[in-house]
């Protein structure tokens, strides 16, 4: 089975160029040239993904290790990633596969390189860059047997940014909902409004990352801006898509109280009822000259989520410190224990706090 695969979510330009709209850097890709993602090419003005179905890497992972805390609680998650990011985080803990193909060079549909065009520029043909893409090719139908066989609940499109492979991640997740199986992205949040709304019938979770709350500091980190990914966590609420926001603390970068408090705000802003993450930071690429985060910072943010008004902020990365459990925030009641990302006891009745009967929003079982 070929990778290559018509992209969804561009438009034509003048002189052979493609944008490409399915995320918000609304990348202008030249003749031959990559998107940012580096698996979206522009052949002969028209914009092909490199990845559908190239799957580099699948496990079946328990739930809260997306993390979902309030996402079917102890079940498992079929996970699955293609190579290719649109950010290009310094802190990636997963590296090897999102930068994987930002490669420089041309893309032809004959590989033949252009009069004058400089020889130090790599020029591949479309089958040798399908070539360089690495993993396996799965069809959506082998993912979605793959997951009802291991026991699976859901199918989690993760690793690297699902918005790259979304051609892939969309007919996996409409045949998904056709077996009985929830989706979930665990997503940097850059998806263009048009994609999402797209997807939104059959995705049932997401995970968003926050890594920020200065678009400097944003762009630094990541090179993309910071509004988009504030639009987008509105966008999904709005669509009814269950979303848990995880913020990595990282010192010196984004773990003053000042920006703390500005991420636990907006939150609450939306919902305070959006469980927040607030998970440790070790080294990692190109950000190996920071420590890891104090658990007494994470400790920090939690007390400064709650200050702001969310109802449930919890502490990763750090286990068997407490911070991972639920409480009822009416009566304080422990309501689902955990260590780390293993479920050790869930003691709600129908979604509701058994002391004093609080519905704690989440999804606790899918519709039959």
């Amino acid at each position: 089975m070929s990778s290559i695969h018509e992209a969804r979510f561009w438009d034509p330009l003048p002189n052979g160029k493609v944008r490409c709209t399915l995320c918000a850097l609304d990348c202008t890709v030249s003749p031959g040239r990559r998107g940012a993602c580096g698996v979206r090419v522009n052949v002969d003005g028209r914009l092909l993904t490199l990845v559908y179905g190239r799957v580099v890497a699948r496990h079946i992972d328990p739930i809260e290790k997306k993390p979902l805390f309030h996402f079917l609680p102890g079940s498992l998650s079929y996970s699955i990633a293609t190579v290719g990011c649109n950010f290009r985080c310094l802190h990636c803990q997963n590296w090897e596969i999102s930068q994987q193909p930002k490669e420089k060079g041309v893309i032809r549909a004959d590989g033949d390189r252009a009069d004058g065009e400089d020889p130090e520029i790599l020029c591949l043909s479309l089958r040798d860059a399908e070539r360089r893409i690495p993993g396996e090719d799965v069809t959506p139908q082998q993912i979605v047997d793959a997951a009802l066989a291991s026991g699976c609940t859901s199918i989690a499109y993760t690793y690297t940014e699902p918005t790259i492979f979304y051609e892939f991640a969309f007919d996996t997740a409409r045949l998904a909902h056709e077996h009985g199986l929830a989706n979930l992205f665990v997503t940097n949040g850059y998806i263009g409004a048009a994609a999402l709304h797209e997807i939104a019938p059959y995705l049932d979770a997401a995970n968003i990352d926050l890594k920020s709350f200065r678009d400097s500091a944003h762009k630094q980190m990541t090179g993309a801006r910071l509004a988009p990914v504030l639009e987008n966590i509105r966008r999904y609420h709005e669509l009814g898509i269950w979303i848990e926001v995880t913020t990595l603390v990282i010192p010196g970068h984004n773990d003053s109280e000042e920006e703390l408090r500005g991420i636990a705000a907006f939150l609450a802003q939306v919902d305070r009822d959006i469980p927040w993450h607030v998970t440790q930071f070790y080294p990692a690429y190109r950000l190996l000259d920071r420590e890891r985060t104090p658990v007494a910072t994470l400790r920090r943010a939690r007390q400064i989520g709650l200050e702001e008004g969310l109802r449930y902020v919890y502490e990763g990365n750090v286990p068997g410190e407490g911070g991972e459990h639920t409480y009822c925030p009416q009566c304080q009641k422990l309501l689902i224990a955990r260590y780390g990302v293993t479920l050790l006891a869930n003691h709600l009745r129908n979604g509701r706090c058994p002391n004093c009967g609080l519905e704690v929003p989440g999804v606790w079982a899918l519709p039959r």
